[in-house]
């Protein structure tokens, strides 16, 4: 087994190694070294980063008790340097202890078991075995959390033989048997865990809970800390400073003033529609005083699927209109075709002439029928020949 130097020194990020074996994995090189500062995925934690002779890590991994460090070019080295991604390592640090400390304030305050963690990129999540929780609820959970951090507890780790690991009073119990690793932030939570934590709380920094929503039968929660977090403060406050800028209203006057913004859009909706079925109404009179005959076929161009449907609909209020109608927006093909209630013909006969014409489909009821398609070409003419279909008919 490899000596795993970050059990010992987290902060150590150089080191040099043996290397005593070579080995594929997944057509790639994976080098086995005889100790090693490179945490490899497991327990929800990512991978370090890092370089290898100055040659770019793919993975981490442990496979069978090994550590396998995976490159994407032979190296015939007998020795390597190594140099973990400090950055990397450091974000994992705070995010995997605040998830432990976050962990136990779910267990202190609702008894909530973790299911699940999963440390991402971006956001870290959290599964807690509850099924509802309240506003107030959540930010004790967070305050208690906060309160550790600010602390600034030691967090210990220490291995335990398994016969003995029953006196530790460890949240859940470990998953591997044998020798187990504890992670102890001092006098608050004990965790059997394997991966990187600061030798402080308050290191973590903030923990800030960002949203939560239901997985299974429990509820899922997503956070971040420490440079996350101030990375995600900075990007809200940059949000809410330009909304208060474009209200011209103070910062905790925000919420209000978007309030006022989507009510008074609702009602300029509303005003807008009646003004846009008023206008339908006109425009459906002006089109029946100059039609030359029964059948009305005409092609819009930009409008809108309601406006245009709208205006038909006007125009058979009337007795003895047919209408053909066509609309190219988007790229798509729009035939809305309508009669009076006086014309004796089923709407619905026309459907299979016109999705092969439009190649598109559609339905409707027998006075009305809508389809849409993507051949746009010669709307015109596609109406000419519908109409000529009526006729036949």
């Amino acid at each position: 087994m490899n000596k795993r130097i970050y059990f010992d020194d987290p902060y150590q990020v150089e080191f040099e190694s043996e290397i005593i074996d070579r080995v594929k994995h997944n057509n790639r090189m994976a080098l086995v070294l005889e100790q090693t500062c490179f945490y490899p995925e497991s327990g929800g934690q990512p991978a370090d980063k890092g370089t290898l002779n100055g040659v770019e890590l793919i993975d981490v991994i442990e496979d069978e008790g090994r550590i396998l460090h995976i490159v994407d070019q032979d190296m015939q080295e007998k020795k390597v340097k190594g140099k973990v991604d400090w950055k990397t390592r450091f974000d994992y640090m705070q995010q995997h202890a605040g998830q432990h400390i976050l962990s136990q304030s779910f267990w202190e305050l609702m008894q909530g078991k973790t299911r699940s963690f999963h440390l991402g990129q971006n956001v870290s999540t959290l599964e807690i075995d509850i099924k509802k929780i309240s506003d107030l609820e959540l930010e004790k959970v967070e305050e208690e959390a906060n309160k550790v951090v600010f602390q600034n507890r030691e967090i210990k780790t220490y291995f335990v033989d398994e016969d003995k690991i029953g006196e530790v009073p460890l949240r859940k119990p470990p998953k591997k048997s044998g020798v187990i690793r504890v992670v102890e932030v001092s006098d608050y939570d004990f965790s059997a865990c394997g991966g990187t934590h600061p030798f402080r709380t308050g290191e973590i920094g903030l923990i800030k809970i960002l949203k939560w929503g239901r997985i299974r039968n429990n509820l899922s929660f997503e956070f971040v800390c420490g440079s996350r977090a101030l990375k995600d403060y900075t990007l809200k406050n940059r949000i809410l400073l330009q909304a208060a800028s474009r209200f011209s209203v103070g910062e905790e006057e925000v919420p209000d003033a978007i309030e006022k913004l989507f009510a008074d859009l609702k009602s300029g909706k509303k005003q807008t529609r009646n003004i846009l079925m008023k206008l339908s109404e006109l425009e459906a009179r002006d089109i029946r005083q100059n039609a030359k005959s029964g059948v009305i076929k005409k092609v819009y161009f930009g409008r809108s699927r309601d406006d245009v449907r709208h205006i038909a609909l006007n125009i058979i209020r009337n007795p003895g209109y047919i209408v053909l109608f066509g609309l190219k927006a988007d790229n798509i093909a729009n035939l809305i075709m309508a009669r009076s209630e006086d014309v004796d013909f089923d709407m619905r006969e026309l459907i299979p002439a016109a999705s092969q014409l439009i190649n598109g489909k559609g339905g409707g009821r027998p006075s009305l029928v809508e389809l849409a398609g993507d051949n746009v070409e010669n709307l015109n003419q596609i109406l000419a020949e519908l109409g000529s279909e009526f006729l036949k008919s």
